[in-house]
């Protein structure tokens, strides 16, 4: 059966977009202190951008459910210096739930450097950035998506403050376009409960420089969906995502499989629609078994699954296969297992993790997630 796609009329403001466009004009008000905090959750991508080229741009395209409990709450303190004590330095303390955390100032200062084009005024202030997560710490799951997209949105408010003209539209999406900056897949992070990232023929709005909500319907049995994260391994990866992406640019495979990521977007077009649970689980999990095995056979090649990765992996086939209830993984760039089941299979799903799977989780521990809607202002 053949099902046709209605496609929304989007306005040409979503194709016309260049890097350049997000550089503000001379601001038109002035600010001298103050303090923002927004929460951004984290996202779990459903067909997978591995490899990316210069400024983090994407070399497939992805989409992904964004999460609703796992999440970073950001609070951004503001102070202009002293006009004899500008200096061309960025000026930031950073706080990881409430005290110094000197380790993660670097990223801050490259996503700093790599944002100034587009945020003039960052050496104009003084900055706390004051950031916690509502997962814990070190438990396997990516905070480098949240913790951009909750930064991003706290220095957007900033420069909304300086230009007050500012529309909702515009807002959002250079959010998303500072985010990517920070980290690729925190571009998903701020807006939508399913985002598409990089330019996709057969969807409109997408592209390369900022995460869309997803444009076309979506089908009730993906309403309120169901991730549950089994924390296999929570210490630091062997290789980390940064070093895996760069792999990928001499990768045998790497052509297919970005032509693979093209081809599986296009079918999610259809599934989103119809709400087909079958086919939606084929293209999940073969898109996390082929990210895995992007990485299996890269080189210098390497494995970030664990055994009880592959334990479960396995339960959740035969418990599928046996009771036919449409739960299926997903898999991001380690060892971690995310399990989605619609909410409507939530009891049965739920007691098969606590009865089966969570021997397999490192202290038996698991995280209940959901599908969530975007970046928060509190």
């Amino acid at each position: 059966m053949t099902y046709m796609v209605k496609k929304l009329s989007l306005p040409k403001f979503y194709f016309m977009f260049t890097a350049t466009d997000f550089i503000p004009n001379p601001y038109t008000s002035t600010i001298e202190n103050g303090n923002f905090e927004w929460s951004a959750p984290s996202n779990i991508a459903l067909v997978k951008y591995w490899g990316k080229k210069a400024n983090q741009i994407p070399a497939n395209p992805s989409v992904s459910f964004t999460l609703n409990n796992c999440k970073t709450i950001t609070k951004l303190a503001f102070s202009k210096k002293d006009t004899s004590a500008l200096t061309n330095d960025f000026s930031f303390d950073l706080l990881f739930e409430g005290k110094p955390k000197e380790d993660f100032k670097p990223k801050i200062q490259k996503f700093l450097e790599r944002v100034e084009v587009y945020l003039p005024f960052l050496k104009d202030y003084h900055f706390t950035i004051d950031t916690q997560n509502t997962f814990p710490h070190s438990s396997g799951i990516a905070s480098s998506a949240s913790g951009m997209a909750a930064l991003a949105m706290n220095f957007m408010s900033l420069e909304r403050k300086l230009n007050p003209e500012m529309t909702d539209d515009y807002f959002y999406q250079k959010a998303s376009f500072l985010a990517r900056l920070g980290s690729g897949s925190a571009c998903r992070s701020v807006k939508g409960n399913v985002v598409v990232w990089g330019n996709q023929a057969n969807i409109e709005g997408s592209t390369d420089l900022f995460g869309v909500e997803f444009p076309y319907t979506i089908h009730e049995n993906f309403k309120n969906y169901q991730d549950t994260i089994l924390l296999v391994d929570k210490g630091e990866k062997q290789v980390s995502s940064t070093v895996g992406h760069d792999l990928m640019h001499n990768h045998p495979y790497a052509e297919r499989r970005f032509a693979q990521a093209h081809e599986n977007l296009d079918k999610l077009i259809a599934i989103f629609e119809n709400g087909n649970l079958d086919e939606f689980i084929k293209i999940v999990e073969s898109e996390a078994l082929t990210l895995h095995a992007m990485m299996m056979t890269s080189m210098p090649y390497y494995i970030l699954m664990k055994p009880n990765t592959l334990q479960i992996i396995n339960a959740i086939w035969k418990f599928r296969n046996e009771t036919q209830i449409p739960v299926c993984f997903t898999l991001d760039a380690g060892a971690n297992v995310h399990v989605l089941y619609p909410e409507n299979v939530s009891e049965e799903v739920l007691q098969f993790i606590q009865g089966e799977l969570v021997v397999f989780c490192q202290n038996g521990q698991y995280i209940c997630d959901k599908i969530g809607s975007g970046a928060i202002a509190l």
